[in-house]
This record gives C-alpha cells, sequence and structure tokens, in this order.
C-alpha cells in the first residue's frame, strides 16, 4: 500500500510540474484548472512525503516558494517565467502546508 501511494504521489508532482510549465507558455491559470492545481498540490503532500522526506521537502518548499513569489516579481517582463513560477507556487503552497501540518503533528505525537 505504501509503495502505491507513493508511486501516485510521484505521478502527481510529475504532472504537476508539467501542467505548471504548460500553463507557462498558455498562461490561463484560472477556474477549474487553478482548482486543479491545488489538488495536485494537496495530493503531494499527503502521498509523496514521508517521515524521512519532511524536512528536506520543507527547506525545499519554503525556498521554491520564496524564490517564486519574490522571482514573479523581478522577471514580470518576461511573461513565460512569471506563468510557470506562479503555477509552481499554486502547486507548493498546499503541498508544504500539508506537510508542514503533518510534521507539527507528528513533534506534538512524540
Amino acid at each position: 500500500m505504501a509503495k502505491t501511494k507513493n508511486l501516485i504521489g510521484s505521478w502527481a508532482f510529475l504532472i504537476g510540474v508539467l501542467m505548471a510549465v504548460i500553463f507557462g507558455f498558455v498562461g490561463n491559470l484560472s477556474g477549474n484548472w487553478l482548482i486543479g492545481l491545488v489538488i495536485i498540490g494537496l495530493v503531494v503532500g499527503i502521498l509523496n512525503v514521508t517521515g524521512n522526506e519532511t524536512m528536506p521537502f520543507l527547506m525545499s518548499g519554503v525556498s521554491l516558494i520564496i524564490t517564486s513569489a519574490f522571482g514573479g516579481g523581478v522577471l514580470r517582463d518576461v511573461a513565460i517565467l512569471q506563468n510557470i513560477l506562479n503555477s509552481l507556487l499554486v502547486i507548493f503552497i498546499p503541498a508544504t502546508i500539508v506537510v508542514a501540518v503533518k510534521n507539527v503533528f507528528s513533534l506534538a505525537k512524540n
């Protein structure tokens, strides 16, 4: 069962990143597509990150969120890159929140 969860989470992550790149070129991130990326982020956070991967994921996720937020502002003249970074934010913010909450519950339990 754990291997199946990891496989689903891995595929969700790959599909989410590919969708972020595609939306970067299309430039239309709204409505159902936005909700889809949020759901993918939640799936990644719930299924793809195990106990040993929590801290590296949180460090990488927070770094990506900060870089994407500031980089999107700097790269506003390069619309494709700004759209890709914004799409990655939509995936990684929910994933990072889920992993952080799971980590807090794990710390509280111990």
